[in-house]
C-alpha cells in the first residue's frame, strides 16, 4: 500500500496548485444553494407558520440542504471520470499495465486525494454560509447518529467513484463517452435528493427510486443525520448501502478485465 499512500501525498500536492480555483469554486456554489433556500423560504412562507411540506419543517428543509452541499464536497467526483476515459483513450494506461499497480486503486488514491484537498478548501465558505443560517440548523440527536453519518458518507463516496469508474470504462468500446457521464450526472442529480428531498415524492416513486444506488449517495446520509431513519430502518439502509458498495466495485472490476482485453494502444 507504500506506492498508494506515495500517489496519495502526490495527488495533494497536484490538486493544491489549484486550491483558489477550489475556493471561488466552492463559493459561487454557494449561490444556486441560496437561491434553493429562498425558494423554499417563500414557499413555506406562504403556508403559514409551522408549516409542513412532506413532513419537513422549513428549519429542517434547510438543514437538509446544507447537508447535501456538505456531503457533496466530501464525495463528489469532479475530474476523475474525464480523466480515466482520457488514460484509455490517449493510451496512458499502457505505462501502468506495464507496472505492478492497480489501476482501480491508483485511481481511488487520486480520488480521495483531490476531495481532501477541495474539502478542506471549500469547508470556509461553507462554515460561514452555516453560521450564517445557524438558527435553522438541526443538530444530531447523539453521537453515535453523528458517527453513523460520517461512515454513511464514506460508503457514499466509495458508491460515487465506483459509478463513475464504471461509466468511464466505457472508453475501452466508445470513443466519446460524454454523453453517458451527462446521462449519469442528470440522473445522480435528480435521483440521489440532491434537487429534493426524496420522502416528498409520491410513495410509489420514492420506493422505485429506493432500489437504484443513488439514494444511498446523498439522501440517505442526509436522512441519517437529521432522524429521519432510524432503528431497523438505519441498519437496513447501511446493509444496502454496503451491498451497492460491493456491488459498484465487482462491476468496475468485471468492465475492467472485459476492456483490457480488447484494448490496444500503438506507438512509443
Amino acid at each position: 500500500m507504500g506506492k498508494y499512500l506515495h500517489v496519495f501525498k502526490i495527488g495533494i500536492q497536484n490538486t493544491l496548485v489549484y486550491r483558489v480555483n477550489f475556493l471561488f469554486r466552492a463559493i459561487f456554489g454557494l449561490i444556486p444553494l441560496a437561491g434553493t433556500l429562498f425558494v423554499w423560504r417563500a414557499i413555506y412562507a406562504g403556508k403559514g407558520p409551522g408549516a409542513l411540506v412532506g413532513e419537513y419543517t422549513l428549519r429542517a428543509m434547510v438543514s437538509y440542504y446544507l447537508l447535501v452541499t456538505f456531503i457533496d464536497a466530501l464525495t463528489a467526483v469532479a475530474e476523475d471520470d474525464w480523466q480515466i476515459a482520457s488514460d484509455i483513450k490517449d493510451g496512458l494506461i499502457s505505462q501502468l499495465l506495464l507496472k505492478p499497480v492497480d489501476y482501480l486503486t491508483y485511481r481511488l488514491s487520486l480520488y480521495f486525494s483531490g476531495r481532501t484537498t477541495y474539502t478542506t478548501v471549500a469547508l470556509i465558505p461553507v462554515s460561514l454560509f452555516a453560521l450564517y443560517l445557524r438558527e435553522y440548523l438541526v443538530a444530531p440527536v447523539n453521537a453515535q447518529i453523528c458517527g453513523l453519518f460520517f461512515v454513511s458518507v464514506f460508503l457514499a463516496a466509495l458508491l460515487q467513484f465506483f459509478i463513475a469508474y464504471t461509466v468511464a470504462l466505457l472508453a475501452f468500446w466508445i470513443l466519446d463517452i460524454s454523453t453517458f457521464i451527462f446521462i449519469q450526472f442528470a440522473l445522480e442529480y435528480i435521483a440521489s435528493g440532491h434537487l429534493f428531498p426524496l420522502d416528498i415524492l409520491p410513495p410509489t416513486l420514492a420506493k422505485i427510486l429506493q432500489l437504484t444506488p443513488y439514494p444511498y449517495l446523498c439522501y440517505f446520509p442526509a436522512a441519517i443525520f437529521l432522524g429521519r431513519v432510524s432503528g431497523e430502518e438505519l441498519w437496513r439502509g447501511l446493509a444496502i448501502q454496503v451491498f451497492w458498495v460491493v456491488a459498484g466495485y465487482g462491476l468496475a472490476r468485471l468492465i475492467w478485465s472485459r476492456g483490457v482485453r480488447r484494448y490496444s494502444a500503438v506507438g512509443g
